[in-house]
C-alpha cells in the first residue's frame, strides 16, 4: 500500500494543493478529515472492490470494512468558492469518502467519468439527495412460535374409542 502524496489528502496551512487521486493507481492509502476522530483524521484504504476506514474514536481504533457496491455513487458537490468536490457518497454521511478536489470544470468532469467506470457505479449530483434510509422493523421470529405450555401438552391416546347407539343418540364411551 502507498500513499498517492505527500499531504495524502490534508493540507497544511497556506498549502493551495487540493486532494486529487488517481483513479487509475488503486489500490491507495491516504488520510482524510473526519470531525468525530481523534485528532481529526482518519486513513483511508481505497481497493477495487472495497474501502476500509481507520480511525481512533476516545481512544478506541477501529476498522470499517465496506463494499463499493455498498456505496450509491460517485457524487458532485459544489463547494463554498468555485471549486467542485467528488465524493464516493455512501448513506450513512460519516463514510463518505473524499475523491477530488478541483477548480476545474474538465478536469472534474473526466476524473467524475473515470471514477464511475472504474467502481462501476452512478453518477449523482447534488440535486441526488437521498435522506438516510429508515430502520426497517425486524420480522419478531418468537411471536410465530407455540407457547411453551402448549409444545409441552400432548394429545391424548383416540385409539381405543367405542361408538355405542342408543335412542337415536350417539354415546362415545372411552376406558
Amino acid at each position: 500500500m502507498r500513499r498517492q502524496t505527500a499531504t495524502s489528502g490534508i493540507n497544511p496551512a497556506g498549502s493551495s494543493r487540493a486532494l486529487r487521486l488517481d483513479p487509475l493507481s488503486l489500490p491507495l492509502s491516504f488520510h482524510a478529515h473526519d470531525t468525530r476522530a481523534d485528532g481529526g483524521v482518519r486513513r483511508i484504504e481505497l481497493h477495487r472492490e472495497r474501502v476500509v476506514l481507520h480511525r481512533a474514536v476516545k481512544g478506541m481504533r477501529m476498522a470499517i470494512n465496506v463494499r463499493v457496491s455498498d456505496f450509491l455513487g460517485v457524487a458532485l458537490r459544489g463547494l463554498d468558492d468555485d471549486a467542485q468536490m467528488l465524493v464516493l457518497a455512501h448513506r450513512d454521511p460519516s463514510l463518505n469518502i473524499p475523491l477530488c478536489v478541483s477548480s476545474d470544470d474538465e478536469e472534474i468532469a473526466s476524473a467524475w467519468q473515470m471514477w464511475s467506470d472504474i467502481f462501476a457505479l452512478p453518477l449523482l449530483t447534488e440535486d441526488d439527495h437521498r435522506e438516510p434510509a429508515a430502520r426497517r422493523r425486524r420480522h419478531n421470529a418468537i411471536r410465530a412460535r407455540r407457547p411453551k405450555f402448549l409444545v409441552r401438552r400432548r394429545l391424548g391416546n383416540l385409539g381405543n374409542t367405542e361408538t355405542v347407539h342408543r335412542d337415536e343418540r350417539e354415546i362415545i364411551a372411552r376406558d
